[in-house]
């Protein structure tokens, strides 16, 4: 091995951007895959489930089935991890796309209710939970396999690229949902064309497995591997026992990045459209900017990290975030001709969840890395985005405000983690990576 290609201090070199590039577009393309189901839960409902089920309890099913795939994250995730420790990152990233391109061409196959009775909405919710394990394994694997390719100053970077993937995902779902309601009518919708964004997800996927195939081992992973220093017991039980805090910083941050998400970028079109009567086009239009903002705003916590450290970055990223929060939900209630100006500014400062995965990397050593991340992660994850729905929707009978003290909540996480990361001597820069070349 060239152990020049292991330097912490060189620039990023071709492979590093071609790694990169691969990683993210193969992120993107299977986080559209598990987000698209949201955009068509009405159709499904509808075409899953007994016509004389009432409205309500056929989109109550299909959206308990579109939670499935949330539930079944940490399982998929933590198998995935232990063979990634233990057999390589790659075949692992490989794997995790290949598990949910197929689940998701078949969903775009599957035969309804009229045809097969109640067999059709269990197939969808085996399918789901696929997808749910699939992704499970890819977020976290995605985060390892670039930072252990990356030189070390530029983690951070190479990090919040896959984060940016991630919201691009999230964004190409949503403006094929809006191609396919403006080109077909709703009688074709439900006919078959629902069926055509699961199938583009499905060849998508399979040609993103394709490109995978182009990407190396990460030099960490081969140099562990070549001197035999790989995790000799169980990787998950190895962070249970020796990475306790580890696993409890990683569960925090994550708590954060899945509530800000949740709140600020997947509820908040609806909550607009219900709470204060704005038409469905503009919230989705402004949304729309919200994302692309979040995907630039990644971008700068990453390269944030990167040059000033976690900490401040944690720091200065809540309390942009809180007063941001404020400014556009209190703006909305007053007086709604702010959004095109306001959300998108939200959005940029939702980006500071940028800066969660080098963290997370960066709280575990190599040999169990992709485990403890997993598992952190996974299980954070699922908690924070089962129960944020609920207790958001009881506090709004309350407070037309709730989202925004919400955030403002999850923002004393983010500055006490700063602050944690800035005055425990946390590493940061170049060290914990470049001590594994």
């Amino acid at each position: 091995m060239d152990t020049r290609s292991l330097s912490p201090h060189r620039p990023l070199n071709r492979q590093d951007c071609k790694t990169l590039f691969l990683a993210a577009l193969g992120g993107a393309l299977e986080f559209y895959d598990f987000i698209i189901f949201v955009f068509f839960a009405v159709v499904l409902g509808k075409l899953f489930f007994p016509p004389s089920m009432p409205d309500w309890l056929s989109q109550l099913q299909t959206f308990g089935i579109f939670a499935a795939g949330y539930l079944a994250r940490p399982l998929g995730g933590i198998v995935m991890a232990h063979f990634g420790d233990l057999m390589g990152r790659k075949r692992m990233f490989t794997l995790s796309i290949v598990l949910m391109a197929l689940p998701t061409l078949a969903m775009g196959m599957l035969p309804t209710y009229h045809e097969i009775g109640m067999a059709a909405p269990l197939l969808l919710l085996a399918m789901r939970i696929l997808q749910g394990a699939a992704i499970g394994g890819e977020v976290p694997g995605a985060w390892v396999f670039v930072a252990e390719h990356a030189p070390a100053r530029h983690t951070g970077f190479a990090c919040s690229v896959i984060t940016s993937g991630l919201t691009i995902g999230i964004l190409l779902g949503s403006l094929i949902a809006t191609a396919i309601n403006l080109a077909f009518s709703p009688q074709q919708i439900a006919d078959w064309a629902w069926r055509v964004p699961f199938l583009v997800g499905g060849v998508f996927g399979l040609v993103a497995m394709q490109l995978r195939q182009w990407l190396h081992e990460t030099p960490v992973f081969a140099e562990m591997q070549a001197r035999k220093a790989l995790s000799e017991e169980l990787p998950l039980k190895t962070v249970l026992k020796k990475h306790k805090a580890a696993v409890a910083l990683s569960m925090f941050v994550t708590w954060f990045l899945a509530i800000s998400i949740v709140v600020a970028i997947l509820m908040a079109p609806a909550y607009l459209q219900k709470q204060f009567g704005l038409p469905a086009v503009d919230t989705l239009r402004a949304n729309s900017l919200a994302i692309v903002a979040l995907t630039l705003g990644c971008l700068v916590a990453g390269v944030s990290s990167d040059r000033l450290g976690s900490g401040p970055t944690f720091i200065g990223g809540s309390l942009l975030l809180a007063a941001s929060s404020y400014a556009f939900y209190s703006s909305m209630a007053a007086h709604a001709g702010q959004l095109y100006t306001l959300y998108p500014l939200l959005g940029f400062s939702v980006g500071i969840v940028g800066a969660v995965p080098l963290v997370m990397v960066r709280a575990f050593p190599a040999q169990v890395r992709f485990s403890g991340l997993s598992f952190s992660y996974n299980v954070a994850y699922a908690f924070a985005g089962g129960l944020t729905p609920i207790l958001l929707s009881i506090w709004l009978k309350y407070d037309a405000l709730a989202p925004a003290y919400y955030l403002m909540l999850q923002c004393l996480i983010g500055l006490l983690v700063g602050c944690y990361l800035l005055f425990a001597g946390r590493k940061t820069g170049s060290a914990a990576l470049a001590q594994e070349g």
